[in-house]
């Protein structure tokens, strides 16, 4: 069998990590799937020469989600016994938000296709999503009688409001690219022919800034949405000695002030 997740890193920094099971659409319920996406998220998590990742899926989808075919057959991730689903859930597809929401490094969503139930989750965990024409986006879960059970009721209202995120949920409708563009869901919609060439160009934008103070920002973001003012403030204030003690932010000052562009290695 091929890949279920191909990796490759350019000398830019940029890695591209592609969802490459594309007989199911890019399901990503099943267990190779599941832990071939995690080993490569912290693969480029942990190398600091990878400044960002882009997430995308081979052939005509993003990722049809669950793997309808597999998800109650044995292995999957139904079982007769409820507590036994809840320990699959757990132990299984829960652990992709939850690597997700750790990662220091920024992911960008580069959506060809449709990106449906835990596939439409997934593009949520990611902290930029930028979509072709032939996108589209549906919280289905109701649909098969299911709920979210992967995050996406705690990510969907943070991204698209309350009021949005309940339409799509309760509805299971999809939503085209356009509309996606309209409510905050994508930042972008491109032609397919440009797609990973807007991405790479977002993520050549992204990576040319030094890497600590990027992973720094990216983490403190993450975090503002959790906590209150004064412990953002904490936070900002901790990380940002850390910022100025880097050789980076020494060169970024002195480029400026020599009119010439910067050079940061990370140090």
């Amino acid at each position: 069998m091929t890949d279920p997740v191909l990796y490759e890193r350019d000398d830019d920094g940029i890695a591209t990590i592609t969802l490459n099971r594309p007989d199911t659409r890019n399901a990503i319920s099943d267990h190779d799937m599941i832990e071939a996406l995690l080993d490569r998220l912290e693969e480029a998590d942990r190398d600091i020469d990878v400044r960002v990742v882009i997430l995308t899926g081979a052939g005509p989808a993003f990722s049809s989600g669950g793997n309808l075919k597999t998800m109650s057959g044995p292995g999957g991730l139904a079982d007769e016994l409820p507590a036994q689903t809840r320990r699959n859930y757990r132990y299984g597809i829960q652990r992709i938000p939850l690597a997700m929401e750790a990662l220091e490094v920024p992911v960008i969503a580069a959506v060809n296709g449709p990106a449906i139930g835990a596939g439409c989750d997934l593009t949520l965990m990611c902290d930029l999503r930028i979509c072709s024409h032939n996108a589209r986006f549906a919280e289905s879960f109701v649909k098969v009688g299911i709920i979210p059970g992967d995050g996406g009721a705690w990510l969907l209202p943070r991204i698209v409001g309350f009021s949005k995120a309940c339409e799509m949920a309760l509805t299971g409708d999809p939503v085209d690219a356009e509309e996606a563009l309209a409510c905050g869901l994508v930042s972008r919609v491109v032609t397919s022919d440009d797609l990973m060439a807007e991405a790479r160009n977002l993520a050549r934008r992204i990576a040319v800034n030094p890497p600590h103070v990027v992973r720094m920002t990216k983490r403190l973001l993450r975090e503002a949405g959790q906590v209150s003012l004064p412990t953002l403030l904490e936070i900002s204030a901790a990380k940002q000695a850390l910022g100025h003690a880097t050789a980076d932010h020494k060169e970024a000052i002195s480029s400026m002030l020599e009119k010439r562009k910067p050079t940061f290695t990370g140090r």
